[in-house]
């Protein structure tokens, strides 16, 4: 018969107390990096967009939706950026699952995610892009868009979350009550 070893239980306590402290350590972490760049968040920080057509201000449109990979990437840079430029520059958030900004969407021909549109204090589109886009990127084309310059990264395509949208619009009269009308 073999005797058993007592095995030491102060070095099981403290493995198990270290493997809690990590966890709850690293448990708040996630916490709060995630919470205070959360895309929730900043659209409810950013500005109507009524107001911001109409405040003289150059205006940042960001098309988003909270399911999207590239915005949620992109969210801790946005955030840095909205304290650099946010009292020169209006910062508007609209959620493509939102069918309220559908006119928008098909106006600005929204096909994927994020959708930046930037445009001057007299409210005209001067440039669009598409996709994740660097810090530096967006940075030079707000610095261009304060000056009245031509944007230097104007129209650029990054790595983007398909969209379709829910609604699509019909081309009968609505008086119509759903019959077709040939024009």
């Amino acid at each position: 018969m073999t005797s058993s070893t007592p095995k030491n239980p102060l070095k099981n306590i403290f493995i198990a107390f270290t493997a809690v402290i990590l966890s709850v350590a690293i448990f708040f972490g996630f916490q709060t990096g995630a919470g205070s760049v959360s895309l929730e968040s900043q659209a409810q920080e950013s500005i109507a967009l009524d107001t911001a057509l109409a405040n003289n201000k150059p205006t940042l449109t960001e098309f988003y939706a909270n399911w999207c990979t590239s915005c949620q990437a992109m969210a801790p840079e946005l955030a840095q950026i909205k304290k650099q430029y946010g009292d020169k520059v209006n910062f508007v958030m609209l959620n493509v699952d939102n069918s309220k900004w559908l006119p928008e969407i098909l106006r600005y021909r929204v096909d994927g995610i994020p959708h930046f549109v930037f445009i001057d204090g007299k409210g005209e589109t001067i440039a669009q892009s598409i996709g994740e886009q660097p810090k530096s990127v967006l940075q030079a084309n707000l610095d261009a868009l304060l000056t009245n310059s031509p944007l230097p990264f104007a129209n650029t395509a990054g790595q983007t979350s398909d969209f379709n949208p829910s609604v699509t619009p019909s081309n009968t009269d609505p008086r119509a009550h759903g019959a077709d009308v040939k024009s």
